[in-house]
């Protein structure tokens, strides 16, 4: 019995296309299970702080805020580049150029800070010595 070359071989290939594709697929399904357990152990946590009281809300505020992160996780949405210093100086985008650098030596961390989150805010108080005019 003889088989046809380049039947077999348009066969074999197919076949090893598709299962490459089945083992890539898994492989990103599984991705995404790790990636959504990690999400929904954050999530518990922040849960439990907020029956703790262990954060600077209300108990009814704080549910309400895990439960927020929580649809936004499950929509991709929420996400932690690491990438602090660039967020940082993208909230002084928008101010006139002559307080731009001195924001982003605050954001930086120079300077001192006082308050918390929890007694309403903190404030990052950076002095900058200017001669006098002449």
């Amino acid at each position: 019995m003889t088989f046809p070359i380049s039947r077999f071989s348009h066969s074999c290939r197919v076949a090893l296309v598709a299962g490459g594709m089945l083992l890539a697929t898994g492989s990103a399904m599984a991705a995404e299970g790790d990636r959504q357990a990690g999400a929904s152990t954050t999530i518990a946590q922040e849960r439990q702080n907020c029956m703790d009281g262990k954060t600077n809300q209300d108990r009814e505020t704080c549910l309400r805020e895990a439960g927020a992160a929580k649809q936004e996780s499950q929509r991709g949405n929420l996400r932690d580049t690491g990438d602090y210093s660039s967020n940082a100086s993208k909230r002084c985008a928008t101010l006139p150029a002559d307080q731009k650098a001195d924001c982003e030596r605050r954001s930086m961390g120079e300077g001192s800070v006082s308050g918390s989150v929890g007694s309403g805010g903190v404030v990052r108080e950076l002095v900058t010595p200017v001669p006098a005019a002449k």
